[in-house]
């Protein structure tokens, strides 16, 4: 925030939490610009309390689905994420996600907290291997790229489904095979999800989808939380439809499904993907930049609707 700070004459929010919804939008009144978090909903509502100056929203996150974008661009208002940035820790998370939940390592490790007696016993936590199993991967953009990366090293056969197939070259280089997604539902060991929300991927994962996959699968998602149906996914672990889930994000943060949080079976985490000091750092980095330059009279570096730069602001 020291970079907005000594750039702007800016109000800032003291506390390491999101703003009420109440206290967001009596703090927008008047403001030409606004360093968001993916829970601050940024919609028409809000967008009118700021008033006629608001010139850019910049969202201190990869994802924007907390901005009503094409208002924005109806009022010329940019709207700025911070892509790139987190891929690689995203990446990372993701694999912990699979580690953790195929080897049983929560569970592990609350057993020993409980300081009961215990022996080595050759059935005693077992889990699945990971290497050389075959890894389905949902959205194959630059954080499924990164993931699909680590997987060469446990030597895992890698299928992808994308809405638009990538290009061959790009393929190859990874080592990815396309599948439609029936076919990736039923032949991946692992289901990792790292595609954007739009309406056609809500519920991307739904009962239907979960009864598709192995019976000894495990679902991964620290994409976006409503493209799994959580209740559904619930159900899938209790009734042993698929073997376990690894979690990191959810339909209606920080609500969790209750069901959820009752399994052994399914590893959660509080959306902390990319929680580490140098992303966190380089995320708020590129927010403040792309905010500062566009009330500099600037482009920013990563605009969401760039066609704004050819709209005339309209009139209030």
């Amino acid at each position: 925030m020291q970079m907005v700070t000594k750039a702007l004459d800016a109000a800032v929010n003291p506390h390491d939490r999101p703003m009420s919804r109440q206290k967001l939008l009596q703090g927008l009144k008047g403001k030409a610009g606004v360093l968001s978090l993916l829970n601050d909903r940024m919609d028409a509502e809000a967008m009118d309390r700021a008033g006629s100056q608001l010139k850019v929203i910049a969202n201190y996150a990869v994802g924007f689905d907390n901005i009503q974008v094409a208002e924005a661009t109806r009022r010329g208002i940019v709207v700025t994420n911070t892509p790139e940035v987190l891929t690689e820790t995203t990446a990372d998370m993701t694999w912990a996600l699979i580690m953790a939940v195929a080897r049983r390592i929560v569970e592990g490790d609350k057993f020993l907290r409980k300081k009961k007696p215990w022996a080595w016993a050759p059935l005693m936590f077992l889990g699945r291997d990971v290497h050389g199993k075959t890894l389905g991967i949902l959205g194959l953009g630059r954080i499924g790229q990164a993931v699909a990366r680590r997987a060469k090293g446990f030597n895992m056969r890698l299928i992808y489904y994308n809405a638009i197939r990538q290009k061959p070259a790009l393929e190859k280089l990874l080592g990815v095979e396309f599948k439609p997604l029936k076919t990736l539902l039923r032949e991946a060991d692992f289901v990792t999800c790292h595609t954007p929300l739009r309406p056609e991927t809500r519920h991307l994962i739904d009962q239907r989808a979960l009864r598709m996959m192995k019976k000894s699968a495990y679902l991964i998602n620290t994409s976006r939380g409503p493209v799994v149906d959580e209740w559904a996914l619930a159900e899938a672990l209790k009734k042993g439809e698929i073997a376990g889930a690894g979690i990191d994000v959810f339909e209606n943060e920080p609500r969790v499904e209750p069901k959820l949080l009752k399994l052994e079976n399914v590893v959660v985490c509080p959306h902390i993907a990319s929680a580490t000091v140098e992303t966190r750092t380089a995320m708020g980095t590129l927010a403040a930049k792309n905010l500062i330059n566009v009330l500099s009279g600037k482009p920013p570096v990563a605009p969401v609707n760039p066609e704004v730069f050819k709209m005339s602001r309209p009139k209030p």
